[in-house]
């Protein structure tokens, strides 16, 4: 039996009793009326508040991120919303970035997911350097570049800076430098050795993508240091999270943020993301119950 019928099957017994009453005592009638409509709507209206619509998540998380819903849903929602100009900015420059640096990471066998880290190093400037001295699209530094092959321009420290200024001023004249090539800042050579540094610290980390992306950040060592302290034999990117420095959790949270914004993007943009299930109170559900016994009540 449906709500509604069920109202109507309630209804017909009240206006039988009201029949019988009216015939004897026509007070006492009205008071069963006035009763009979109260308490009729009140069970209409408790049946619409009970009516809602279900609105499923529409977000799809890359094949590389499935299973880390629930440990950053709420993370990439927020993000998405405060740091919206950044990512729509992002989206665009990386058109002309993305479709190259997938291509050379699967040659790789590398996840081609990991292209996002161009926008999180450099925001794709070439020119690009780090406090820490690391130089061009993917923030190489000196040693890593020699490391890979790369030719590179050496990164001078605070110290060296002060003192070639101090010869400069004592000589008078600008201490003549040599000129030399920064491979760094070529995005086709730097990406061969940015995907050969990352395929082998997959190799380092047992394949665990978010421990590679840590160690990009914040160095293999520190990974295995923060791995150690876990007490456990194979740990992932969430179980050494916390023993990771802050920089670094926000650095892999920030990656899988641009990744799941990116592979929603028309979505996004639009306005139509959706990171949890929700319910929606359906509109004009059990009016029809509602408009029904007002009409069959006013009749009498």
């Amino acid at each position: 039996m449906t709500k509604r019928n069920r109202s109507v099957s309630i209804f017909s017994s009240v206006v039988i009793g009201v029949v019988i009453v009216c015939s004897v005592n026509p007070a006492a009638a009205q008071r069963i009326k006035d009763t009979a409509k109260k308490v009729l709507l009140a069970s209409a209206d408790k049946k619409e508040t009970g009516n809602y619509v279900v609105k499923p998540a529409n977000v799809v998380y890359p094949d590389l991120l499935c299973g880390a819903e629930e440990n950053t849903a709420d993370y990439i929602e927020k993000f998405s919303a405060n740091r919206r100009e950044y990512l729509v900015r992002m989206y665009k420059k990386g058109k002309s970035f993305f479709p190259k640096a997938a291509t050379i990471l699967r040659k790789h066998s590398l996840p081609e997911e990991y292209k996002v880290l161009l926008a999180l190093e450099s925001a794709f400037n070439a020119n690009a350097v780090s406090k820490a001295g690391a130089v061009g699209y993917w923030q190489i530094m000196d040693e890593v570049a020699q490391e890979y092959g790369l030719k590179y321009a050496k990164q001078l420290s605070a110290a060296e800076k002060k003192r070639l200024a101090r010869e400069e001023k004592k000589a008078h004249k600008k201490v003549k430098k040599a000129v030399v090539k920064d491979d760094r800042k070529n995005f086709i050579k730097s990406t061969y050795a940015a995907a050969r540094y990352l395929k082998d610290r997959t190799r380092n980390l047992d394949n665990d993508p978010l421990l590679v992306v840590a160690s990009y950040n914040c160095g293999v060592g520190n990974v295995w240091e923060a791995m150690k302290k876990t007490g456990l034999s194979d740990p992932d990117f969430w179980d050494v999270k916390n023993y990771l420095p802050a920089e670094t959790r926000s650095y892999v949270m920030n990656f899988i943020a641009l990744n799941v914004i990116f592979n929603n993007y028309d979505k996004f943009i639009n306005n139509t993301l959706s990171f949890k299930t929700i319910k929606v109170k359906a509109e004009n559900m059990g009016n029809n119950v509602s408009a029904a016994a007002s009409a069959s009540i006013n009749e009498f």
